[in-house]
């Protein structure tokens, strides 16, 4: 696996920003890495609060190009609705996929998230080479 790409030219402030979130989690944050953290969920190498160019994202699993967000209820405001998709569409020109859910998905239905992501992964699957 190309681990050299990841981060789609990060700069050193979007790593600090990525450090310095990864401090601050929020509790649904908390709650989607303690199932994904380890490679605990089909086996599978998440990243938390991962620098990918001049963003950085809540949750990112490399071998899939797998952007995961979580969004508190400031993402139903419609300035950050715009610059949200802003940003989807510039991520999605590397090639990645991002799939969003709020707090209340994470925090209430938390088997539903993590139906939806397996789903993901298996609408996606990549064979492995030997």
């Amino acid at each position: 696996m190309e681990t050299e790409n990841m981060h789609y030219g990060a700069d050193a402030f979007s790593f600090q920003l990525a450090e310095s979130l990864r401090k601050t989690e929020t509790f649904p944050e908390t709650i989607l890495w303690n199932t994904l953290k380890n490679k605990q969920f089909l086996g599978l190498k998440f990243r938390r609060q991962h620098a990918i160019n001049r963003f950085v994202v809540d949750f990112y699993c490399h071998k899939y190009k797998l952007v995961i967000e979580v969004d508190g209820s400031v993402h139903d405001n419609e300035d950050v609705k715009i610059r949200d998709k802003e940003r989807e569409c510039e991520l999605e020109s590397y090639g990645l996929k991002i799939i969003r859910f709020s707090n209340k998905d994470i925090t209430h239905n938390l088997q539903t998230v993590l139906i939806k992501i397996e789903q993901f992964v298996n609408e996606n699957k990549i064979t492995e080479e030997f």
